[in-house]
Parts: structure tokens; sequence; C-alpha cells
């Protein structure tokens, strides 16, 4: 394989491209960030001066934000115990069993990623409508579920994956269980995976429009619902505000990944492979 040499050009050409591209995607954020800080009920930027009301209005006495975002952080909850489950119980079957027509079930499992949002939407108001769940929280997270569950999958095969199976060949030829083997083993390893899904299907849940609009009611509304209901008929610049603590949960849900990830990664590095522990003394092949 013929290698490509790099040159003083192409690495500026690179970082200059790789800039532009950083900026391009965050720009939006910083915008909303620092708007949310400006006097302007208009919105301006940049801001001809600073304050903290729309902060303070967000939480003052009569405000509906507090209302939608604890049911916003209930509805992700309930849907982050949901996915968890699944994508435990589907990513084991994918990964570690013989399951038959394995292809169909995995695309079967994705389809949610790659069906428009809002024909899913449609589909479960017209399944909950009947059972009169329209309102519910629990209809809420169950809908979301359907959203963040593939997403949970797909992080814990990757994890799965990346456990040596050796692990659990000799734990279970010293006679332990499939129950010992998943907590003394499995979990214990899959864990920085596990919290990676939850916090992911967290996030989606609490980011999620179509399907809140299409199961929410008038006492039940999530924040991403109130944030379009607010701007529909009206510029309110608390929606700036309320923008700005989304980034700022995203972006500290995103570190404790990267955190969990890295202490993860140690507790693996820590480990005694197998082929080291076959080269101990008094392990030798005959």
């Amino acid at each position: 394989m013929i290698g490509l040499r790099s040159t003083w050009t192409g690495r500026i050409c690179l970082a200059v491209a790789s800039t532009v591209i950083l900026l391009f995607l965050v720009m939006p954020i910083v915008v909303i960030v620092v708007t949310s800080f400006g006097n302007d009920a208009l919105g301006s930027f940049p801001p001809h001066s600073w304050t903290l009301n729309w902060y303070h209005q967000l939480f003052a006495p009569g405000s509906k934000w507090p209302g939608a975002l604890s049911l916003s952080v209930l509805v992700a909850a309930i849907t982050t115990v949901f996915s968890l489950v699944l994508g435990v119980t589907a990513a084991t079957a994918l990964v570690r069993s013989d399951l038959p027509l394995r292809s169909a079930v995995y695309g079967l499992v994705l389809a949610p990623l790659v069906i428009p949002q809002v024909v899913i939407a449609l589909g479960l108001f017209l399944l909950f409508d009947p059972a009169a769940m329209l309102g519910s929280p629990i209809a809420i997270a169950l809908g979301h579920t359907v959203l963040a569950s593939p997403i949970a999958v797909l992080i814990l095969m990757a994890t799965l994956r990346g456990i040596d199976e050796r692990l659990e060949d000799a734990a279970a030829s010293m006679g332990a269980g499939r129950l010992t083997i998943f907590r003394r083993i499995t979990f214990p390893l899959a864990a920085p995976g596990m919290v990676a899904a939850a916090v992911f299907s967290f996030i989606t849940s609490f980011d999620e429009f179509f399907i809140s609009q299409f199961l929410s009611s008038v006492d039940t509304t999530t924040l991403p619902v109130q944030v379009f209901n607010v701007l529909q008929y009206d510029v309110d610049p608390t929606v700036t505000a309320i923008s700005a603590v989304l980034i700022a949960v995203a972006v500290l849900a995103l570190a404790l990944v990267g955190v969990v990830r890295r202490l993860g990664s140690g507790r693996e590095n820590g480990l005694l492979p197998v082929d080291s522990a076959a080269a101990l003394p008094g392990n030798e092949v005959p």
C-alpha cells in the first residue's frame, strides 16, 4: 500500500476546512446561548445589553415552563428504563445467540430510525386513541421508546461485541451459571455502554417533538411542544433561555458519557487477558 506524504499546504488546508466546518456547526448554539443573556425582547444578536431576566421568568409564578420541564424529565426517565430493557434483551439476542432470521430482526429493530417520525407519530396516535391513553405520560414514553430503543440497541450491540467471550466461557467452564456470568462479568464490562445507551435514550426522549405533539394533551405538554406553542404566535425571549438550558443538559450528558467510557476503558485494561492468563506459571498447556 502506497502511503501519501503530507505537506504543509495540505495540513493548513485541512486545518482551515476543519475550523470552518466546526464553526458552522457550533455557531447556532453560540448564538442561542449569547442571545439568552441579551436584554432585547426581540432576541437580537449581538445583544446591546445583558440581563438574567429571561432565566428568572422561566420559574416565575404562573409560568408553564416548570410543568413542561418536569413532564419531559419524567417521560424521558421512563423512556430510558424501557429502552434499556429492550436494548439489553435485543442486543444480547442479536450478538450472543443463534437467532433465526437475524438480519430481518436487525432491520426490524432499526426500522424506526429510517421511517419518518411523523408517520410513526400518526400510527401511535391511532393506536392509543381508542384506548383513551392520549395525554398519558406512559403513552408518550412508550412512543418515545420506539425511537430511543434502536439507538440503545446499536450502542449495546457494539459494547457486547467488544467484550471478550472467552471470559464468559472461562467462567462457565468453572461452573458459573448464566445469571452469575452476567452479574459478575458481562454487566461490569458492559456498564459504560449501558450508561451511554441510557444517556442517549434520555436525550432522544427529552428532545422529541412529533410523537409528543400527537400524543400530548392540553394538560400534558412536554418541553419541545411548549416551545413550539410559544413560538407559533409570538417571539418569546424566554425560549432562548430554555434552549440554553437544554444545550447545557446535552453537554453535561455527553461529558458524563465520556467520563464513564474512560473509566470503563481503564477497568478493561486492568483485566488480565485470556492469552496472558494461559501463559502464567502452572497454566501451561502440556
